[in-house]
Formats: C-alpha cells, structure tokens, sequence
C-alpha cells in the first residue's frame, strides 16, 4: 500500500502533526529566549499551522455533516459540547 507525502495528505489527516507542531512553537515563543526575528519568524509559522488547523477542523465537520445525512447537510446541527456539571 503507497502511503501519501505530508504534501499530498488531506488537511484532516495533517491535523495531529499541525498541532503538535504548533504547540512546540507555543512553547519555544514562551521561554522568551528567541530574538525578535526568530519570534516574528516563529508567530507567522504558528499562525499558518493555526489556519491548517482550522481548515482540518472545517473539513471534518463538513464530513460529518455528510453521514449524519447526505441528502441535506445543511440541516445537520452542530454537536453540542458535554456539559461539566456535576
């Protein structure tokens, strides 16, 4: 079986490494060592992952949308977030 490049990957599956990636930047930012170049560098390469990030999400939402129902995706309503409550 031929695995995809990392380029050719679909936004969704490129998720976790995009993460992961951008929480190593979160925390290289957070130790204040770098220079204002390498941190300027840093903010934009952190908010390009966070946009890749977004668009996996979208994606994934999109898909499940299409098998709740695929006759009307519109409808299908956002999944609501447990409740913490006691």
């Amino acid at each position: 079986m031929v695995k995809k490049s990392p380029e050719n990957a679909s936004p969704v599956a490129q998720f976790e490494q995009s993460l992961e990636s951008l929480e190593q930047l979160v925390e290289q930012m957070e130790t204040g060592e770098l220079s204002l170049e390498a941190s300027l560098s840093a903010y934009e390469r952190g908010v390009g992952l966070y946009r890749q990030c977004q668009q996996a999400l979208e994606q994934a939402e999109l898909r499940v949308r299409l098998l709740s129902d695929p006759a009307q995706p519109e409808t299908a309503e956002p999944f609501d977030p447990p409740s913490h409550d006691g």
